[in-house]
């Protein structure tokens, strides 16, 4: 009964076992030839078990099934080859054609019968047909053998430990298969190596997939844990009985209970050793977990983020690894982990370089990317949330400042005026020289409004190259290095006063003044330099903030004015550096397409 099951377990197996082979048949050469040899192994299996499933009416169709054992090695033989990569295409045809011809002798001459044989009712025991067949079928199978052997010689890296997983479960088949040989050769007993059958397609799947497709181990890890789970609680119950009062505990009821037991209390330590046993080296504990997550909770952005997780990754691995989160890497000089953004999130995923990895780093490597994409996402609503924060105390910074602004330009207008009047009897440079300062404490007082006022831009194309020219032809001092037509789209009126600004900028303290501009990255970037005297170190990270001016007559808001513009179009500002100038000031808006 046991060789029947264990056989029945083999056959379907084989074919689940195949389907799954199927779908990943693209990772590994030969895996298309494994699935169909295993199909073979599931046709082999069901001509021994016919008769036991439907009697001695069924024996003719089991031999006719048996027959195709020697294809079935043919093709085990091409899946050898094509996986070593060893053998030309006149070899395998070769194979093909022995294989074929071993199975039509096979169907046209009877083979052999069926007879009882060491307790079993049906077993295939061959005659001199049968026997010369099965010669062909081992041969095949042991020159396919033979070929992983070769290749184990010589292979090195991931590649060897694949094929020695691939070469020991083919072993382990043979192995099996020689309990028909006690069978054949009439030995006086049972055909036990057969009880190892179910596990051979198991073992040779996952020797294919073990270094191919993460996912396998994880099912292997599974499925190893459940299999000590349930191979230690039944030892358990079966010691039950030899303990002094193990008659009392012997009941059915007695017996579930024991077993609910064994599993609660053996649960946890069967998945740790499956794991052990499965991914080496790849131990994952929580405190892992948490230590991991704390060190990674402290980086402020993506670039530190990917740092941190570099360098956990490498200690723990021993080896360099290159980590990278949102921006893809051009050049790639060690197992790099990426972590992007996706639809549903963030996702890490191991790029490249982890070919010659195994399970356990690779399995250590995936589990610290989880983490790694959690405290990405973490830092990214982290980032909007400090933003939107900014924004908010931004906004709320420019709504008292636009009180305080048309409070004091109500305050200051009538007093400027009456002092205007009240000086119109003083000589000329008396006159002149009010008249500029009442000047300046008007500009100041409309830069103060418009810049604490809430506003918007209304973006159109627009020929930025003709508004610049039209500007800088007030000034003799501006040279102007522009193509006809610059197309940017941008409001007109706030785009004129952001250029007019940096010109005046540059104007109030230089004695050169040169307007250039390029496109890139979908953006026209207009260049202001000047060679005057430069910004003072202390000003230059403060320059576009409200009230930094590095003129002595400036109001402190043009700047900030630009600042402004510039974001509500889109583009940017900055203080750049241009070989020849002494300051320069960038403005990017979006090029018109």
């Amino acid at each position: 009964m046991a060789t029947h099951i264990a056989l029945s377990l083999a056959l379907f197996g084989s074919l689940a076992l195949a389907l799954v082979l199927w779908r990943w048949a693209e990772r590994v050469a030969g895996t298309r030839q494994l699935t169909l040899f295993l199909v073979g192994v599931a046709v082999w299996i069901a001509g021994n078990e016919l008769p036991t499933w439907f009697g001695p009416g069924a024996e003719r169709a089991g031999l006719s099934l048996l027959a195709t054992a020697a294809l079935t090695s043919a093709v085990f033989f091409h899946f050898a080859a094509a996986f070593t990569r060893t053998l030309a295409r006149p070899w395998i045809l070769g194979a093909y054609a022995l294989g074929s011809a071993a199975m039509v002798l096979s169907i046209v001459l009877v083979p052999g019968g069926y007879q009882a044989f060491a307790g079993l009712e049906y077993v295939a025991v061959p005659n001199t047909v049968g026997w010369c067949t099965s010669i062909v079928w081992a041969a095949l199978a042991g020159a396919g053998q033979l070929l992983l052997l070769r290749a184990l010689a010589t292979w090195t890296g991931l590649a060897r430990r694949q094929l020695a997983a691939v070469t020991a479960s083919s072993a382990w088949g043979l192995l099996c298969m020689s309990g028909y040989g006690i069978v054949a050769l009439g030995l006086p007993m049972a055909p036990w190596p057969l009880l190892g059958l179910p596990i051979y397609p198991v073992l040779l799947v996952y020797g294919i997939l073990r270094y191919e497709l993460l996912l396998a181990n994880a099912w292997a890890r599974r499925a190893l844990g459940w299999a000590i789970l349930v191979g230690t609680a039944g030892l358990v119950v079966a010691a039950v009985p030899l303990l002094p009062f193990g008659a009392a505990l012997g009941t059915r009821f007695a017996t579930a209970a024991e077993v609910g037991i064994a599993f609660l209390v053996l649960g946890g330590p069967a998945r740790r050793l499956a794991g052990r046993i499965v991914y080496p080296g790849g131990a994952v504990t929580p405190d892992d977990l948490t230590a991991w997550r704390a060190n990674l909770a402290q980086a402020a952005d993506n670039v530190e983020l990917a740092s941190r997780a570099a360098l956990l990754l490498s200690r723990r691995l021993s080896i360099s690894v290159q980590v990278v989160v949102g921006d893809a890497v051009s050049a790639v000089t060690a197992p790099l982990l990426t972590c992007c953004r996706s639809e549903t999130g963030w996702r890490s995923i191991l790029a490249s370089g982890w070919g010659a990895a195994p399970p356990g780093p690779r399995r250590v490597a995936e589990m610290l990317g989880v983490v790694l994409a959690e405290e990405a996402q973490r830092l990214e609503r982290a980032v909007a949330l400090a933003q939107q924060e900014r924004e908010r105390q931004a906004q709320a910074r420019l709504a008292e400042l636009g009180a305080l602004a048309a409070t004091v330009a109500h305050d200051v207008r009538n007093p400027l005026n009456i002092i205007g009047m009240a000086v119109a009897t003083a000589d000329a440079g008396t006159r002149a020289e009010v008249r500029d300062q009442v000047r300046r404490i008007t500009r100041l007082t409309d830069d103060l409004l418009d810049y604490a006022k809430p506003w918007s831009v209304v973006a159109a194309p627009m020929n930025i190259a003709a508004l610049v020219r039209e500007l800088a032809a007030r000034r003799p001092v501006i040279e102007v290095r522009l193509p006809d037509s610059l197309q940017v789209v941008a409001d007109p009126g706030r785009a004129e006063q952001a250029i007019s600004n940096l010109i005046d900028n540059a104007c109030a303290v230089a004695g050169r003044v040169v307007l250039e501009a390029e496109c890139r990255d979908g953006q026209v970037r207009l260049h202001v330099c000047d060679d005057g005297p430069g910004i003072p170190a202390d000003l230059r990270d403060r320059v576009f903030e409200p009230f930094v001016s590095r003129s002595p007559g400036g109001t402190g808001l043009g700047l900030a004015i630009v600042a402004r513009i510039a974001k509500a179009s889109g583009g940017t500002v900055g203080l750049t550096e241009r070989p020849g100038w002494s300051t320069c000031f960038t403005l990017s808006l979006p090029q018109a397409s």
